[in-house]
């Protein structure tokens, strides 16, 4: 039985590779049945040391890489992205194709009935789903932080001035975004970071610009830039932990079929999240 515990695992690896993709529909909200229950302390968690294994591949990743799954009074199996649920926790690091395919074969069922150590578990049909609004969720709500503490501009020439005097740290469009205001916002970026030449250009995001809009409280979002390192790199692992579940070949909606891929992101600094819960886990209450 291996690390039932969610115990430190021994030395970082390198994170998992980052991939662009589409964003799922709605966000699925968690019905209060189905809500861990409450457990005053999960110190034996050892949150201090951020590497975890993944159960079903058992690779070693920082948590920042990887996602939480807890289990309710229930024993319903729920998402728990910002790995704030008491009690026992499993990880995963798979894609939303890969976690269907483990539920399909039971291979899932089998690596937490190991790692929860409990009674019967109850793992919903629409578990993957779930998974991508709830990381989707997650993406946009640490967006609309950024927007209410003013590190995140909006408007292409905002961005544009932005990225041409070197304050731009991460580039974002909107998949209905025209492609001439993209290669303009981009060529003005690498301009920016002295990095003419390069791929270097923004993301792409898997939803529309009215899904930006909504988050971010403004109107008409098509592109985003954030002017912080912090922040960018905020931004940053939320954008990698959704767009490594969505997977390297989701399937595409009409608007979301625009280049995407890692060079949209620059590196600028190390990361850490934090803002209010996502749907899928708005219950699911802290240590």
């Amino acid at each position: 039985m291996r690390n039932p515990h969610d115990e430190a695992l021994g030395d970082a690896k390198t994170p998992l590779p980052h991939a662009g993709g589409a964003g799922g529909g709605p966000v699925a909200g968690a019905s209060p049945k189905n809500t861990p229950s409450a457990n005053p302390s999960r110190a034996r968690e050892g949150k201090e040391d951020p590497v975890r294994k993944c159960i079903l591949t058992g690779d070693r990743a920082p948590r920042e890489a990887l996602v939480r799954l807890a289990l309710s009074p229930e024993g319903a199996v729920l998402p728990d992205v910002r790995a704030k649920a008491p009690g026992r926790g499993a990880w995963i690091g798979v894609t939303r194709a890969e976690l269907a395919t483990a539920i399909a074969k039971g291979k899932l069922k089998g690596a937490l009935a190991r790692a929860f150590k409990t009674g019967p578990i109850a793992i919903p049909e629409d578990l993957p789903e779930r998974l991508a609004a709830a990381l989707e969720r997650a993406a946009l709500d640490r967006l609309g932080l950024e927007s209410r503490s003013g590190t995140l501009l909006t408007g292409s020439e905002k961005i544009e001035t932005a990225a041409r005097s070197g304050q731009l740290h991460l580039l974002l469009h909107a998949c209905d975004a025209g492609a001439d205001g993209n290669r303009k916002l981009d060529q003005a970026w690498r301009v920016g970071r002295d990095a003419e030449g390069s791929d270097l250009r923004g993301l792409v995001l898997p939803v529309p610009r009215t899904t930006l809009a909504v988050a971010l409280g403004r109107q008409n979002v098509v592109h985003i830039g954030l002017t912080e390192r912090d922040a960018a790199a905020r931004v940053e692992e939320a954008l990698h932990r959704w767009l490594h579940f969505l997977g390297p070949d989701p399937i595409l909606s009409p608007c979301e079929t625009a280049s995407q891929g890692a060079s949209a992101f620059p590196h600028d600094a190390g990361a850490e999240t934090s803002g209010p819960e996502p749907d899928a886990d708005t219950t699911l209450r802290g240590i």
